[in-house]
């Protein structure tokens, strides 16, 4: 799986948020595949909350990790196999 680093240190909300957004709906088709996951490192602890709302409700699984001074918010889909 394709892994696409984000470093949106530094900024605050609503920009993260923003930011974010315009990440995912570029990248919509191998998210949707399951093909990449998009980690964001941020240091704005609303981020942490905004986005992986936002992520979610676009049908999103979303970790939080909290790693020495800032966050990483990773945003992948799950593939369920039937």
């Amino acid at each position: 799986m394709e892994v696409k680093i984000l470093d949106i240190l530094g900024q605050t909300c609503p920009s993260c948020l923003l930011i974010a957004l315009k990440e995912i709906n570029l990248n919509y088709e191998k998210l949707r595949k399951g093909e990449l996951k998009i980690v964001i490192k941020t240091d704005h602890r609303d981020a942490t909350r905004t986005i992986p709302e936002a992520a979610k409700a676009m049908g999103y699984e979303v970790e939080v990790e909290k790693i020495h001074t800032y966050y990483e918010i990773t945003i992948f889909k799950i593939n369920k196999r039937r």
